[in-house]
């Protein structure tokens, strides 16, 4: 009898650590899919950057654990009662800025069955982690057989987050995949390359004709001023779309003016009253 209890305790050992390590891979895929969704949930950063931006989030999220990638979820991609504040753009910001963001808004009493059921699982997940040997003996049949049926149990519950996240995941999916579809839209394009708003109000300090203007300067000016009808031709020859009609203006002088980003003279070369700009002095921000 001795002989067999010992088999039948190896048996019921071997499958309670079959259990426990099913439980914890299933953890970790969950684990992998609220870190994927706490990454994504907003990007916000430059234009040009928003790539190394994202790259940095998900290092950082990288060595979070559980309960804090919990908590980061539970009001920012899990919601209720929102309220829709729209987007700033300070006029002092240097370049093309863009916010992303998305987020999954529940009733008062889904969120609290939400809240509850993540932070049930955080304890389930410490518990199998740190003290599911305090708790089921495993030298003992009758340790094991409680192991065994707590193990199926908690599996059980692990499967429904994990379905209840990836539900959470597939609808941030088609989120992004329409913002996406938004993002390569000419209007879209308007405003990150040539700061053009929908409405066709113009933020000239990321405007595409402004850097040309400033770069046309760059090569052309002569004792600080380019005169701005070669910067013009110059312009036209490099940068095509780059037109002051798309800007809603009609002439290059009309740009300068209404961007307020330089100074425009007049000078008298030969008996000839010629334009010239040049672009006034960026205030520092102070430290």
């Amino acid at each position: 009898m001795t002989v067999n209890s010992d088999d039948a305790l190896q048996t019921l050992q071997r499958e309670v650590q079959r259990l426990l390590g099913r439980c914890l891979l299933r953890l970790q895929q969950y684990e992998r899919l609220i870190k994927a969704i706490v990454t994504e949930r907003e990007i916000s950063g430059p234009a040009h950057a928003i790539e190394s931006v994202r790259a940095a989030r998900m290092n950082a999220t990288a060595g979070k654990t559980l309960g804090t990638l919990v908590g980061e979820l539970l009001g920012s991609y899990l919601v209720t009662n929102v309220v829709d504040t729209p987007a700033k753009t300070s006029p002092e910001t240097p370049e093309a800025h863009i916010s992303i963001s998305f987020q999954l808004q529940l009733s008062d009493a889904e969120f609290a069955r939400v809240e509850n059921g993540l932070k049930d699982l955080v304890l389930l997940r410490n518990n199998l982690v740190h003290h599911f040997i305090d708790q089921h003996d495993i030298g003992t049949l009758d340790g094991c057989r409680g192991g065994h049926d707590a193990l199926i149990a908690a599996y059980t519950r692990i499967d429904q987050h994990v379905e209840e996240v990836l539900a959470w995941a597939n609808d941030m999916q088609n989120l992004r995949r329409a913002s996406a579809e938004s993002v390569q839209s000419d209007a879209f394009r308007d405003f990150v390359v040539n700061g053009i708003y929908p409405d066709g109000t113009v933020f000239w300090p990321v405007a595409g004709i402004v850097g040309a203007l400033r770069e046309a300067s760059g090569e052309l000016a002569v004792e600080g001023w380019t005169t701005v009808e070669t910067a013009g031709r110059w312009i036209v020859e490099r940068y095509p779309e780059q037109k002051p009609a798309k800007y809603g203006c009609s002439s290059w002088r009309q740009v300068l003016h209404d961007s307020r980003l330089f100074h425009l003279r007049y000078f008298d070369v030969g008996g000839q009253r010629i334009a010239r700009y040049r672009e006034k002095e960026r205030p520092t921000t102070p430290r």
